[in-house]
């Protein structure tokens, strides 16, 4: 089987750290990577979720920014006030 070189640019400290790690479990770089790309290859599929920021995590975000704002002021929302708040961000 013929191999080839793969080359890819990393942040320093990643590499760093990712050495170390693969050192501490008994491998090295070149057979983590080899390790993911046969799992791609075999599952068709990035092994691990990748997902960009969800609706639903918007409004928890937004939830969290209002219970501190709650919490460190004495202003308090309506229950109409927090629906038309909602009903904006939803659009």
């Amino acid at each position: 089987m013929e191999t080839l070189n793969l080359s890819v640019r990393v942040d320093a400290n990643d590499k760093k750290s990712f050495e170390q790690f693969c050192n501490s479990v008994g491998m090295n770089v070149s057979t983590a990577i080899n390790m993911f790309i046969k799992a791609v290859l075999r599952e068709q599929r990035l092994p691990f979720e990748v997902r960009s920021n969800t609706f639903e995590d918007t409004v928890y975000e937004k939830l969290k920014e209002a219970e501190a704002e709650m919490s460190n002021t004495s202003k308090r929302y309506s229950k109409e006030e927090i629906l038309e708040s909602m009903n904006d961000m939803i659009g």
